[in-house]
């Protein structure tokens, strides 16, 4: 199966970017991630005390927010230093970095993030410059019942409305003890508390969504396999994340989508009926698809 690994770091505290909290110790350890799932409490429990003795999910957001602009200006300001000297030295590359990277300054100064001014202007940052608030992102309301405080939920909404970010609604305490639960009996609690699906399920399918990948599988002697692939791959490089050997060899990809194999019931019932098609090396790999690759050893 194809997995998504999540990191938990401690929660950011207003001051973390001048080493306030725990959080700020983290956050240089997940530079290197693909995105960021901002987990904001949006419930109401007298025995479970909040750090500012109050739950208000759009002033969590915004701190949250705040710190990690300043954590990523502290870098953006390191790199312009570094720039600059190399600049001065008649580099018209480095020259143009530094251009650019005091405009972003400029604009996070203002509380925006990054990834706003990027997409704006047009631009990719380079490698040595991993700034949290470039990455995707999306926000995690964690409830304690999945129908209660919608007020609290309705504000964190709309804050990642604001953003033009995913908001995901999970209500962690209820899904870590049907995790606990033998597999037979999980879809039976959750039916007795009302819960539409699975939370975990919902954020695995959002960061996928967040991080423009998509799934698709083969199956080998009834032996059913998940690859997991950027939106946009063809079919002769989705072989080659398979075997380097099925990319280069790549003949043609028999294709048949997901839903139309369950609906059929069988590979043979769909060819049958005409559902499974013959695609070359530049057909864009489907999420759902299943795929037969054929090609020359």
């Amino acid at each position: 199966p194809t997995t998504l690994e999540f990191f938990d770091i401690a929660g950011l505290v207003k001051g973390a970017s001048k080493g306030e909290g725990l959080g700020n110790q983290f956050l240089s350890h997940i530079r290197g991630v693909d995105a960021v799932a901002h987990v904001v409490r949006c419930f109401r429990d007298g025995e479970i005390t909040h750090i500012y003795g109050s739950v208000d999910p759009r002033r969590d957001a915004e701190v949250v927010r705040t710190e990690l602009i300043l954590s990523d200006l502290e870098l953006v300001e390191r790199r312009l230093e570094k720039l600059g000297r190399v600049a001065r030295l008649g580099d018209k590359e480095a020259a143009k970095e530094v251009e650019f990277l005091r405009r972003l300054s400029e604009e996070m100064a203002r509380g925006r993030m990054a990834r706003e001014v990027l997409k704006e202007e047009g631009v990719s940052l380079s490698p040595d410059l991993p700034l949290l608030t470039a990455k995707p992102s999306f926000y995690v309301a964690n409830v304690a019942d999945p129908q209660g405080d919608r007020d609290l939920v309705g504000e964190l909404r709309q804050v990642a409305e604001g953003e033009g970010v995913p908001l995901v609604v999970i209500a962690g305490k209820l899904e870590a003890e049907v995790m606990e639960l033998p597999p037979e009996e999980r879809e039976e609690f959750r039916r007795e508390l009302d819960l539409e699906g699975s939370g975990l399920e919902e954020l695995v399918k959002v960061g996928y969504e967040v991080l423009g990948l998509i799934t698709f599988f083969t199956t080998v002697n009834l032996d059913l396999k998940a690859w997991t692939v950027p939106e946009g791959t063809t079919a002769q490089r989705a072989a080659g994340k398979i075997h380097s050997d099925m990319e280069k060899g790549f003949i043609r990809a028999e294709v048949i989508h997901y839903e139309d194999f369950v609906r059929c019931g069988s590979e043979q019932a769909a060819r049958e009926k005409g559902l499974v098609r013959i695609e070359g090396r530049d057909y864009l790999i489907q999420d759902g698809d299943i795929v037969h690759f054929r090609f020359q050893s």
